[in-house]
């Protein structure tokens, strides 16, 4: 945390040195009204300053020192402008006016679900090349992690493989992913796995995170967070691109990007091919994934249409369930997965899975002020995972004793594959207005899952057919969906927004594991309304906002009998923000109250079917301040830091504990406990250095603290709090042989810190003693990643 703190510090005790020179102006379109949210760029040898015009088109820029400067000006549907301006010492004015283009641009469908720049939410946007800079065959999440309140973990320690996101202690079933505006959430358990469309990164051109709420969208309810990912750009010139990766545990990354650019300005289309594999720093946990990506699009002035087939698979070996502590402190890297076979561990203990998206986006204007879009898309998913079981009953199969001669076989060695065989599909909508005062939006969408949970035994040593399908649960889930976002200029500086979502679900499981007879359909009828007010003026941005959330329960939660079937969960989020962003500085605070009825929590208690699952507590609540700031100290050196304190209670909570020596469950009430998962700080901070141009050194670091397993806080069942050090160096060579080449070299954990990203708890009774039977999810020591970049 010290080291943490001072990279922070340094942030905020940054000079800015008073400038001499002020260049500003104002922003319009072809009918001379201002442009909001324009991208203003300023260059001058290897210095570069940026900022988004205002509300009213206006940008304002305070360099050191007159001269020869380039001025670019860059709006998603408009024509870029570029000009060279001779800026003297005092006030200088260049107005820029930007015509439309030919075809049309923007992406719609992510307009409508995105939080716009003056929208009271709580948003973090990251661009594309913010995403190229992390993305070095880690997954998603991890190139997510310097963001406010984000923390990652990795089933096989190193980032590659399975990976879990949790932002303000919500994991991934509570925040509502959309891939260009479609849902991306697991219908049944409502958690985003990009294991199973690999090096999505490299597809996105920019992703945006909303803390809390967020405004309404499509998919799973937001409890903690939304993540809207962009990949539908339109990039008009041609290009190639092989990117490639090698690592520690025998990482790889190789993509191979291309398009076409604008072929007689009206069609385009993209492609990539990814492959990426490691050994994974836990024991077996070795990752093999492929992915593809196609895109093809035809654009006119007022209409678009494209087509995306984004297409991914992954073999993992199981590393899910963690190192258990007795083993923990001797050896970090055990996996116990596939040791219930006799000497060697299985060497087939893997999760396989396919994943298929098939997108069709139509986007129309119908003049200045009305637009709409549509899109249709069918996910398909299909796969399975297999383990080795010993010593199994044959009757859990519904298969009888084995005779071989006088001995009768009742149990045996055997291998198992449980499958997912599933179709996700549906429409999202919208329809939006704008004029210089409002923006008004209705949309929403409908979506059925119709997945198929089957179990087949595939070897046995006695009495196992072949390809023997011993259980068959099917389930269908239906989410109907309609919103309905206005902002309104109230008075200059002033925005007001409203924003109301209706909410149809269904769900119908006809059997579970365990409980084939148990048969249970539930519906719920959700209304979130949203409101807030901002003020913005020079960069400046205050704003309050409030919002209502309705979660529904997740498949497993459902395993139990009509008396205790669990409620849906209520969420009241309430956000006061400011930030200030200039073409040298900027800073952001937010104050959160996230108050939860009826939260479904692990309190692990079996139920009256013997499942485990989350029980309804009345009152629980996260109140949180969250800072960042970023700066540009020299023009050889920058700085950004975030940092978020948090308290996550729940008020009142009883624990259940199995009790093996009399067969029961004791009970223990806890009062005003931490949530699980939910450490205190989170904090995140980057120093680069640019000692000459197309150099870039940048230092990384991350904290998080003490984060218990349970929700309990017992600190014999938490996780310690760790501080890592990342350091990365970048150099890009122009015009050698090909266009670009970009040598990046990073070191991660460069302190060798042994510690652990997540971890189990499953506490028990035996000999009147109390074990807490705990597994841990480590991460690796001091690893690399080195690539090399190529642009054709």
């Amino acid at each position: 945390m010290r080291k943490f703190l001072g990279t922070f510090t340094a942030l905020f005790l940054a000079v800015i040195t008073h400038a001499q020179v002020i260049v500003q102006g104002i922003v319009t379109d072809i009918h001379q009204q201002p442009v909001e949210g324009a991208n203003v760029i300023i260059t001058s040898g290897t210095k570069k300053w940026n900022q988004l015009t205002t509300g009213e088109g206006r940008y304002h820029f305070t360099l050191k020192q007159p001269g020869s400067y380039q001025l670019t000006v860059q709006h998603v549907g408009k024509k870029s402008s570029t000009q060279t301006i001779e800026a003297t010492n005092g006030s200088n004015s260049f107005n820029t006016t930007l015509n439309d283009v030919n075809y049309l641009l923007e992406p719609l469908e992510v307009r409508a679900v995105r939080a716009a720049d003056k929208a009271p939410f709580t948003k973090t946007n990251i661009s594309k090349a913010d995403i190229a800079k992390a993305n070095l065959g880690q997954d998603l999440p991890f190139i997510l992690s310097q963001t406010p309140s984000a923390i990652v973990s990795s089933d096989a320690g190193n980032g590659v493989g399975y990976t879990a996101l949790r932002i303000r202690g919500s994991d991934a079933s509570r925040i509502n992913v959309t891939m260009n505006g479609i849902p991306y959430n697991d219908a049944e358990s409502q958690g985003s796995y990009f294991v199973d469309i690999p090096d999505l990164a490299s597809s996105a051109n920019s992703i945006q995170i909303q803390r809390g709420v967020g405004t309404s969208t499509n998919g799973a309810g937001a409890f903690g967070a939304t993540i809207n990912v962009s990949t539908n750009e339109v990039i008009d010139k041609p290009y190639a691109e092989s990117n490639n990766s090698f690592g520690s545990f025998n990482t790889w990354k190789n993509t191979l990007k291309a398009g076409s650019g604008l072929i007689n300005d009206h069609f385009t289309i993209d492609a990539r091919l990814s492959k990426i594999s490691s050994d994974g720093f836990i024991d077996r946990a070795s990752t093999n994934l492929q992915s593809l990506y196609l895109s093809t699009a035809w654009l006119s002035k007022k209409t678009s249409v494209r087509f995306n087939l984004i297409t991914g698979k992954e073999k993992t070996y199981q590393a899910w369930y963690g190192v258990p502590q007795d083993i923990y402190f001797t050896n970090r890297k055990y996996n116990p997965a596939g040791t219930e076979k006799p000497g060697d561990p299985y060497n087939n203990e893997t999760d396989n899975y396919w994943q298929t998206h098939y997108q069709l986006f139509v986007n129309h204007t119908f003049n200045d002020k009305w637009s709409m879009n549509i899109a249709s898309f069918l996910t398909r998913g299909k796969g399975y995972y297999e383990e080795y079981k010993a010593q199994q009953a044959l009757s859990n199969y519904g298969l009888p004793p084995v005779k071989i001669n006088d001995l009768q076989i009742d149990t045996t060695d055997l291998v198992r594959q449980l499958w997912l065989d599933n179709y996700f599909y549906g429409q999202v909508l919208s329809f939006q207005h704008k004029t210089t005062t409002d923006e008004f939006t209705v949309g929403g969408g409908w979506n059925v899952y119709d997945g198929k949970h089957y179990n087949t035994l595939i070897w046995g040593q006695a009495g196992v057919p072949k390809d023997y399908r011993y259980t068959n649960y099917p389930a269908l889930k239906s989410d109907i969906n309609i919103y309905a976002k206005w902002m309104h200029q109230l008075a200059q500086y002033w925005n007001i927004f409203g924003d109301v979502q209706y909410r149809h679900v269904m769900h119908r499981m006809d059997g579970f594991d365990g409980n084939p007879d148990l048969f249970i359909k539930r519906s719920f009828n959700f209304v979130n309304p949203k409101a807030g007010i901002s003020y913005n003026r020079n960069g400046m941005q205050v704003y309050l906002s409030y919002a209502l959330a309705n979660k529904e329960p997740n498949r497993d939660d459902f395993q139990a009998n009509q008396q205790q079937q669990p409620k849906y969960e209520t969420l009241h989020d309430f956000e006061l923000g400011a930030e200030k962003k200039t073409s040298r500085y900027s800073w952001g605070a937010t104050v959160y109250y996230m108050l939860y009825n009826n939260q479904l929590v692990q309190t692990g208690k079996y139920n009256d079917v013997g499942a485990y699952t989350r029980v309804n507590v009345k009152n629980s609540y996260r109140l949180g301040l969250e800072l960042q700031a970023g700066a540009i100290i020299t023009p050889w050196m920058n700085v950004a830091a975030n940092i978020a304190f948090s308290r996550n209670k729940i008020k009142a909570f009883k624990e259940y504990v199995d009790n093996y020596d009399n067969g029961t469950q004791d009970s223990i009430t806890h009062n005003h406990i931490n949530i699980a998962f939910s450490p205190a700080i989170v904090a995140g901070a980057t120093v680069n250095f640019i000692p000459q141009k197309d150099v870039q050194l940048s230092f990384i670091g991350k904290e998080v603290s003490r984060q218990y397993l349970d929700n309990t806080q017992n600190k014999a069942r938490s996780i310690a709090d760790y501080y890592t050090q990342d350091f990365r160096a970048a150099y890009t060579i122009h015009n050698l042989l090909f266009s670009e080449w970009n040598i990046i070299a990073q070191v991660n954990n460069i302190f060798n810190r042994k510690y652990e990203s997540s971890g189990s708890a499953y506490p028990y009774i035996s000999g009147g003693e109390t074990f807490n039977g705990i597994s841990y999810f480590p991460m690796a020591g001091t690893n690399f990643m080195v690539a090399l970049n190529v642009k054709f």
